[in-house]
């Protein structure tokens, strides 16, 4: 290029020289004379220089041109990348698009039936609440009203548009409740149960109980009336007492009979020993004392059928299950005697007491009438065994578990069949009532009471013929 510009100046300066002079004189020689090969020469050169500058231009030119058409290619291909890659994001954008449209369409018709199920479900509801036979009242945590079903309209003759929203005792002064009490539930937030009655002829069952994982610390209040309940249950249970009467009486008259006859006898041997010449008073001591003894014995009895017929038994006293039973041993192998002629003191007693047993509150002389009914039970199912091999026992343990004396009354009579065994503590009036395969003398309802009703314990028997027969006894230790 540099050669280029050199050749460019020297055909300027002679140029500019052939203003001034001959355009030939370079190529003339020493005579004067033009060298015209020289000039041809000269021209050629000249020439091919140009052309040689023009064909170096063009190359330059072609190459920079193909140059810039591989990067117009390289930014055409690029922007097609590009147009390609933003065409796809369109799609997947587009397709996502529809995709959260048909979602949400869905999505919306899913909360539309939620909708529409849940005004079903809160009409029903609704409908449910009102149409309860209770009275049904609703409280905010300021005591305003929010639910008073139709029952609650019956009740007080006050329509709920009237009373919602207002303050419970503002409206209906003469509930039978008062705010303490639905305060009490709604801060120890529990249920409270209250059993009220009016004038001793109206009864009512109320129940407050607090609303649970609410915003506002509401109380739903049931009110029912219970007073034909309360009625029937009384009249039944005066029937079942009535009924079961005949079945006492026979139980009793039995257990009166045994220790009236054996204080009879105990009179006449007084009566005996006082005509001879010589008395003993020590033998007349014991006679009388055993008379006075199974006097009282039949006077407990008495009063255990009266305590039944009114439902109380008096005062508890503390006293010792050990020595109560084996008071009871010792006037059962006085009085007791089976019909087939086996004698209560023929049978074999095996006491096992837990040592330290504690005192617990009860009526001496119902318990001891209970044991007397077992062991009367048992040694009845003693006599009718028919194994001269199998020797009569009865075995009593007696332990402390948690907060119950435990007994357990065993022995090794005639088993207690499956019917009997569910019969056993039931009436004679009861669902049994004129079956004579469970006569007066098989049933054990009245020391069931006395266990259940008169000192809430529990009583149960099993009877197989591994384990023999075995009556169960639970009795509190606190009254």
């Amino acid at each position: 290029m540099n050669a280029f510009k050199n050749l460019i100046t020297t055909l300027c300066l002679l140029c500019s020289h052939s203003v001034a002079a001959d355009i030939f004189w370079a190529f003339r020689d020493e005579q004067g004379a033009t060298n015209w090969q020289y000039v041809a020469n000269f021209s050629s050169s000249m020439l091919i220089l140009a052309l040689s500058f023009t064909a170096l231009k063009l190359f330059l030119s072609r190459r920079q041109a193909h140059r810039y058409n591989l990067e117009l290619e390289q930014i055409r291909r690029q922007l097609e990348q590009r147009v390609e890659e933003r065409t796809a994001n369109l799609n997947q954008t587009n397709q996502l698009l529809q995709s959260s449209n048909a979602a949400l369409a869905e999505e919306i018709d899913g909360h539309l039936n939620t909708t529409s199920q849940l005004a079903v479900s809160e009409a029903y509801i609704t409908s449910i609440l009102r149409s309860m036979p209770l009275v049904v009242i609703g409280l905010d945590d300021q005591n305003r009203i929010t639910q008073w079903n139709l029952q609650a309209e019956s009740v007080s003759r006050l329509n709920a548009a009237d009373v919602i929203g207002r303050e419970l005792w503002d409206c209906y002064p003469t509930i039978s409740l008062t705010p303490d009490q639905v305060d009490r539930a709604r801060r120890e937030q529990k249920t409270l149960a209250i059993k009220q009655s009016q004038d001793n002829q109206y009864h009512f069952n109320i129940t407050i109980y607090p609303l649970q994982e609410q915003l506002e610390n509401g109380v739903v209040i049931l009110i029912d009336n219970v007073t034909d309940q309360v009625n029937a249950n009384n009249l039944l249970i005066q029937r079942d007492k009535m009924s079961s009467m005949g079945e006492m009486a026979a139980v009793m008259a039995q257990d009166i009979n045994l220790p009236l006859s054996a204080s009879l006898k105990d009179i006449q041997a007084v009566r005996s020993a006082l005509t001879e010449e010589s008395v003993d008073p020590i033998e007349l001591n014991e006679l009388l004392e055993n008379a006075l003894i199974r006097g009282q014995q039949a006077t407990h009895v008495i009063e255990n059928l009266l305590a039944f017929s009114t439902g109380g038994g008096g005062e508890k006293e503390l006293a010792s299950v050990a020595e109560i039973l084996d008071h009871s041993l010792e006037l059962a192998a006085s009085l007791l005697s089976a019909p087939s002629g086996l004698r209560f003191r023929d049978i074999t007693i095996v006491r096992d007491y837990s040592d330290s047993l504690a005192k617990i509150p009860c009526h001496v002389g119902e318990l001891q009438q209970v044991f007397i009914s077992l062991f009367r039970h048992a040694c009845q199912s003693l006599g009718e065994l028919d194994d001269p091999e199998k020797h009569p026992e009865i075995r009593i343990q007696a332990s402390q578990q948690d907060h119950f004396i435990v007994l357990c009354i065993h022995h090794n009579g005639m088993l207690i069949g499956l019917d009997e065994q569910q019969y056993i503590f039931e009436p004679l009036a009861s669902q049994s009532a004129g079956d004579k395969r469970y006569p007066v003398s098989s049933r054990l309802s009245f020391t069931h009471f006395i266990v259940a009703d008169q000192h809430q314990g529990n009583i149960a028997v099993t009877s197989s013929e591994r384990s023999g027969t075995n009556f169960h006894l639970q009795l509190p230790l606190a009254a």
